[in-house]
């Protein structure tokens, strides 16, 4: 699933939409109404790609220019 799809992503993930939301909502990425926060946007607005690096750049911290994304397993790993 690409940008847009950040609810309906996290619900095939973790299975139950009601999860997803609230998963959402302890992240401060959606608000108690179930409206998107700036931050939730943001993360909606990110592709797969962008995504992966922004998770390894956090993880490793390091630059997310540092990463380069393999779409085959959704995955950053570090530049060589």
């Amino acid at each position: 699933m690409g940008a847009g799809q950040l609810v309906d992503r996290l619900t095939a993930q973790v299975g139950d939409r009601d999860t997803a939301l609230k998963i959402l909502k302890s992240r401060g990425q959606m608000d108690e109404s179930g409206n998107l926060t700036a931050a939730g946007e943001a993360r909606n607005a990110m592709t797969a790609e962008e995504r992966a690096i922004d998770r390894a750049s956090k993880q490793e911290h390091r630059a997310p220019k540092a990463f380069k994304y393999n779409p085959k397993t959704n995955r950053a790993t570090l530049r060589k």
